[in-house]
């Protein structure tokens, strides 16, 4: 897979922005990536040192629209921690002032 494929897009949130505060980062993965290759694709794409990544898989939630029952599609999220003094310029820095 390509680093672009591994790399879907950042997953934007409040808790994300105190996360990166602190140098860590949440993107939304390929299912099948594997932590490895999440590193490589990291560092590859924002050029920086990652130092620790950790994975979740987020389970589907049941959703309705009127009278038809359906669910959300599970996907998976990696938490990317990059060495001190390095930081990914997505997740700008100053946005809320």
């Amino acid at each position: 897979m390509d680093a672009s494929q591994i790399i879907i897009r950042p997953v934007v949130s409040e808790k994300t922005y105190v996360l990166a505060e602190a140098g860590r980062y949440t993107f939304r993965v390929h299912d099948k990536a594997h932590k490895t290759q999440i590193r490589q694709a990291v560092e590859e794409l924002f050029d920086v040192k990652v130092v620790e990544v950790r994975t979740a898989s987020v389970k589907s939630k049941p959703k309705r629209r009127g009278v038809y029952n359906g669910r959300t599609r599970t996907w998976k999220k990696a938490y990317v921690q990059v060495a001190d003094g390095q930081s990914i310029p997505i997740f700008g820095q100053g946005l809320g002032e």
